[in-house]
């Protein structure tokens, strides 16, 4: 996995990579654009769902790495179809299932459906103007007519507490580490989520009995007892019969896969998983 991600920053360093303002992409990245457009052909006017599953499931067995986004100095959107992270599958799969709907699907049209996806009200201004934080990622999201939380209405509960882990582990973050007018502006991002009214999750407890009214490929973020985090984990629910299972970005398993775990059996697997916030696409 390293060694991906050494040979990115060589592309990087030699002024190799395709460039669009503030955008930066790979030759291949740009020949599996062109490949997906060719396989999602024939399924383009079916169901939302379906354009998910089968945008999903393409990308199966590529591998996970983490941090492809932190590969440049400037905040600027980085477009990587040859290997993700939880956050980066999520959003890739959501923005090519928007532009293969479009009458004239291209690679501008998905540059700016990611973009729109991954960025505060669609604009990149500095690293703030990333959505890094699930439940304000969806937020937005809904405002933009993208997806619904749809937690409460499955039977879900308001979490409440104070947003604060970037500001809070500073040095976890690359472009906060000595970047103080940077982390202000996480501090001043983080003020703005806490002013609202928490978010909507479905507890744990409640995930096997309301399974069934889980709809299949929409978003859920693993809500997590993490002092200051929202969500420590996200992917798309994925209907295999009557089990409720997901398709992720695994970085245990080093790749995309369709988790053989329940979701329920997953998070409560994990010790600080609290819930599901579940985001159904539009």
């Amino acid at each position: 996995m390293k060694s991906i991600y050494m040979i990115l920053s060589l592309f990087l360093a030699a002024g190799q990579l395709s460039a669009q303002p503030k955008t930066f992409f790979t030759p291949e990245d740009r020949l599996i654009f062109d490949q997906y457009l060719s396989y999602i052909g024939p399924y383009r006017h079916h169901s939302t769902d379906t354009l998910l599953e089968k945008t999903a499931t393409f990308f199966l067995d590529k591998p996970y790495v983490a941090n492809t986004l932190e590969i440049t100095d400037d905040e600027m959107l980085v477009v990587n179809l040859r290997v993700f992270d939880c956050t980066t599958f999520v959003e890739t799969v959501i923005a090519l299932t928007r532009t293969a709907r479009h009458e004239k699907p291209s690679f501008d049209t998905f540059l700016s459906e990611l973009q729109m996806i991954r960025y505060r009200n669609g604009a990149i201004n500095g690293y703030a103007s990333r959505l890094h934080y699930t439940s304000d990622w969806v937020y937005d999201n809904e405002h933009k007519e993208r997806m619904n939380n749809i937690s409460a209405a499955l039977g879900g509960t308001i979490e409440e507490k104070s947003i604060h882990f970037m500001s809070t582990h500073r040095d976890a973050y690359k472009h906060l580490k000595t970047d103080d007018a940077a982390l202000q502006e996480i501090v001043s991002m983080e003020k703005e989520i806490n002013r609202r009214s928490g978010f909507a999750y479905l507890p744990k407890a409640k995930i096997t009995s309301l399974a069934d009214r889980i709809p299949h490929m929409a978003m859920i973020g693993f809500t997590t007892g993490i002092n200051g985090l929202d969500t420590s984990h996200m992917g798309f629910t994925f209907k295999k019969g009557d089990r409720l299972t997901f398709i992720h970005a695994s970085s245990a398993k080093n790749r995309v896969v369709i988790d053989e775990k329940t979701v329920s059996d997953y998070c409560n697997k994990q010790q600080s998983c609290t819930g599901i916030l579940i985001a159904a696409i539009r």
